[in-house]
């Protein structure tokens, strides 16, 4: 089969659309015959030699994908060879065949075509596993999103509102937060403009969880924009990995800091994630109220065109790479 390959660490003209050996499904896995996978950031800090892929883990790009089901692997129950599916990855996405563990699929949504499902299921486990599992985001609750034109923040958006939150969103430009407007958000913030914590609490007393993707550059930030009994999820590290923490602040208002990964987890662990997405998350997929937000399509033997895009920072929302063209 062929895939994306990275020649060696570096910049996007490093990825090498090359042939390797096609994949084989072990115990309680399927093979899939890929559709499309998405760009994730991820990606990017691979491909740059500064995140490399769990032990055991393919060494090809890719977090997440969408196609057929070629092949089960022994064990493999509830699927069948046909079957269209979305899968998260621990790696292998930016290729023509993946193995997959079985408990780290979903079936293809509601409406949503084969191809646009790729955009879905990276973005739907980082999600729901932080805002709703471990956050406990509900009805009637302030959910602040940072970075909310990208894939994450896109997809963070509509499930806040969904689940009946007031939703506010940090983005760069008035044009990207039009756009979240138009996605549902209540509150946007030019974070190059505005103060967010000023504008938070102006708008509503402070945030009940906020998801954030800058990790050291916000933390304080983020504790003064926290309402009492709020909760901070930290998904990434844009604005680097180390931070004063002022525990009084974080006390006085009895809230919570989380920091999650979801690449490295157990099967188990993802497995579980991917269950209750299925089954909390999907009907809001399949009832329109929840859709993946796609700003480019790219072949994906053209794979460095979308890094790219990605590391330019002008898309809104995810960029797939289709197979098969």
């Amino acid at each position: 089969m062929r895939a994306i390959t990275i020649r060696e660490p570096g910049g996007p003209e490093n990825l090498e659309w090359t042939e390797v050996p096609d994949p084989v499904p072990g115990t309680g896995e399927v093979l899939l015959n890929v559709a499309a996978s998405a760009v994730n950031r991820a990606d990017l800090m691979q491909r740059q030699g500064k995140y490399p892929p769990p032990k055991g883990a393919s060494d090809i790009l890719g977090l997440e994908c969408s196609g057929t089901i070629a092949e089960l692997g022994e064990g493999v129950e509830g699927w069948q060879v046909g079957d269209e599916v979305c899968a998260l990855l621990a790696g292998g996405g930016y290729a023509e065949k993946v193995a997959v563990p079985a408990v780290q699929l979903l079936p293809v949504p509601g409406e949503v075509s084969l191809v646009a499902s790729a955009a879905l299921p990276e973005v739907a486990c980082t999600v729901w596993s932080n805002v709703v599992m471990e956050a406990g985001l509900r009805e009637g609750e302030v959910l602040l999103v940072h970075g909310g034109a990208g894939g994450i923040g896109t997809h963070a958006i509509q499930v806040g509102k969904a689940l009946g939150a007031t939703v506010a969103v940090t983005a760069g430009s008035a044009e990207r937060l039009e756009r979240c407007r138009q996605l549902g958000a209540d509150i946007a913030i030019n974070y190059r403009e505005q103060d967010f914590v000023a504008e938070l609490q102006k708008e509503t007393g402070g945030a009940d969880v906020i998801l954030d993707n800058m990790g050291a550059a916000y933390l304080d930030r983020n504790i003064d924009a926290l309402a009492t009994n709020g909760r901070l999820a930290i998904i990434g590290m844009q604005g680097g990995i180390k931070a004063e923490l002022n525990i009084a602040k974080l006390i006085g208002k009895r809230g919570r800091v989380g920091a999650t990964t979801l690449r490295a987890r157990p099967v188990d662990d993802k497995g579980r994630i991917v269950a209750d997405v299925r089954e909390r998350l999907w009907p809001l997929v399949k009832e329109g109220s929840v859709q993946p937000v796609i700003g480019q399509a790219i072949p994906l033997a053209e794979a460095a065109d979308a890094h790219r895009a990605l590391d330019e920072g002008g898309v809104f929302g995810k960029v797939l790479l289709t197979a098969g063209g």
